[in-house]
């Protein structure tokens, strides 16, 4: 085979990142083995034991259960799942702001649940009155973010939680790509600072873990219950996840990285990757484009559509939000030579459209 990897040289826009080697060498060991029938792979079942209990406390549960998934779509879609079960409702509907992951319409559509999108306000955070407006006696499950795709904003999950609390629902936190930065902020958004359910968080992100390895967590171990399934051919007899089996190279990845980064390691990244982020927001700004404050480490602003274009043409692996702006996630693989060497092909591509084109008179 003579395709190589993709590099991460110039990749900016992606919430994956380069595992840690600790986390690359696990993933490598533990590639064959399946936790989906851990009768027959107790190994890679306690390692998973663990990575949930890290997990939990990253995420301030003090007793947490749940699962490694193949990443935050698959533990979204098991979160509306579990709040599906758990309404007494025949139409149970699922409220989310329009910051919400894209994932969330899959989990509907699979679901059959009703998936009604809020607006968010002029933070980009989810507008609580229009959360507030369109709950129900129908809603089963309300939906917060920590840490968006778009803008890196975190919502406010405790007044979500109330909300949620006050219709019967429950509460969703996504904290796929926020969950390993947040721990080092002022912002409330576990299940300590909230009456959070379940919880989306995932190490192969900001957490520097092998592909795939997400997170699904749940406040009570029988929340688990409404996702199990009868499995009488293994040597365990039931199942709780969605793909059934999976590789233990994302929950051996996942235990390798938390261990040898948290807290000392994921809180010296975190501040690297928040630097870097305010750095290239000063950057951009100087050079007259509007930029969304980054809040968390990633960017985003108002770089017109041509200049997009001519960046991406050299190579730079960028995206834009809904709205049109460019979007540059600075994850741990994102160092401040990286975004001074895309300043300065910006710069040129600047000045050469301010050249003025030869007339043939």
């Amino acid at each position: 085979m003579q395709i190589e990897p993709q590099a991460f040289d110039r990749v900016l826009s992606s919430m994956c990142t380069e595992p840690h080697p600790a986390a690359r060498d696990a993933a490598e060991r533990f590639l064959a083995t399946n936790p989906g029938d851990p009768g027959t792979y107790p190994n890679v079942s306690a390692l998973e034991d663990d990575a949930i209990s890290l997990l939990g406390e990253i995420a301030g549960l003090d007793d947490p259960a749940g699962y490694v998934t193949s990443g935050g779509t698959e533990a979204n879609i098991q979160a509306v799942r579990i709040a599906r079960e758990r309404t007494d409702s025949r139409t149970p509907n699922i409220v989310m702001p329009e910051s919400g992951h894209f994932s969330f319409q899959k989990a509907a559509d699979l679901l059959g649940v009703e998936l009604r999108i809020v607006p968010t306000d002029d933070r980009h955070r989810a507008d609580l009155e229009a959360v507030r407006a369109s709950v129900d006696e129908d809603t089963a499950l309300v939906i917060g973010v920590a840490g968006t795709t778009e803008y890196g904003r975190v919502d406010p999950i405790p007044e979500l939680g109330e909300i949620a609390q006050s219709s019967d629902a429950m509460l969703h936190v996504d904290a796929a790509w926020g969950g390993f930065v947040l721990p080092f902020t002022d912002y409330e958004w576990h299940f300590g600072h909230a009456a959070v359910d379940t919880m989306t968080i995932d190490p192969h992100k900001m957490g520097q873990a092998a592909v795939p390895s997400g997170g699904l967590l749940v406040r009570s171990p029988d929340l688990l219950d409404e996702l199990a399934v009868d499995t009488p051919y293994l040597e365990s007899t039931s199942q709780a996840t969605l793909t059934g089996t999976r590789s233990g190279a994302g929950v051996a990845s996942a235990v390798a990285a938390m261990e040898t980064l948290w807290p000392a390691g994921y809180r010296s990244q975190y501040v690297r990757s928040q630097n870097n982020a305010e750095w290239l927001a000063d950057a951009l700004e100087k050079r007259g484009y509007r930029v969304a404050d980054p809040t968390l480490p990633l960017v985003a602003a108002d770089v017109p559509r041509s200049t997009f274009d001519a960046l991406r043409a050299k190579g730079w692996r960028i995206s834009r939000t809904a709205t049109g702006e460019l979007r540059v996630v600075c994850m741990p693989h994102v160092s401040r030579e990286m975004l001074a060497s895309f300043i300065g092909d910006l710069d040129r591509l600047e000045v050469r459209a301010s050249v003025p084109v030869a007339s043939d008179d």
